[in-house]
């Protein structure tokens, strides 16, 4: 796995409040369009996502009670749905804990989450939507 970090996304209480935040507050651009369930920031290089947490839960089939989930995930871009496949394979033989396979999803993209050992979720995704760079870099 390339060592780099994709996309942030926050589990929020309030979309539209935080929007407001990012957005107005911090200055930051942003992709988001009303009614699109979730906002993206371009950080040059990283994207930091706000998603509501209980869609953010439903998406990794964890509850919020779960212990470990901090209302976050971390997620790392892959280059195909092969790759995806490639990566969960090693992750396996290593003994790491699987949340979710790789499967389609809602938003058109193939995506499975995994936990590090103090069990922060990651997701590692293939997005049809996002253009990558040779290096990984996710490019809105």
């Amino acid at each position: 796995m390339r060592p780099n970090l994709s996309l942030v996304t926050l589990g929020v209480s309030d979309l539209a409040r935080s929007i407001v935040f990012y957005r107005d507050v911090l200055g930051w651009e942003t992709t988001a369009k009303p009614d699109d369930g979730v906002a993206f920031f371009p950080l040059h290089g990283i994207v930091l996502g706000l998603f509501p947490k209980q869609e953010l839960a439903k998406d990794a089939k964890i509850t919020l009670e779960d212990a470990g989930h901090p209302r976050f995930s971390l997620a790392h871009n892959a280059m195909s749905k092969a790759e995806v496949d490639e990566l969960f394979e090693t992750l396996r033989s290593q003994d790491v804990k699987i949340l979710k396979e790789p499967e389609e999803v809602f938003w058109g993209g193939y995506s499975g989450y995994f936990a590090d050992p103090d069990g922060f979720v990651w997701e590692i995704a293939w997005n049809p939507h996002w253009k990558l760079d040779e290096n990984g870099i996710v490019k809105l």
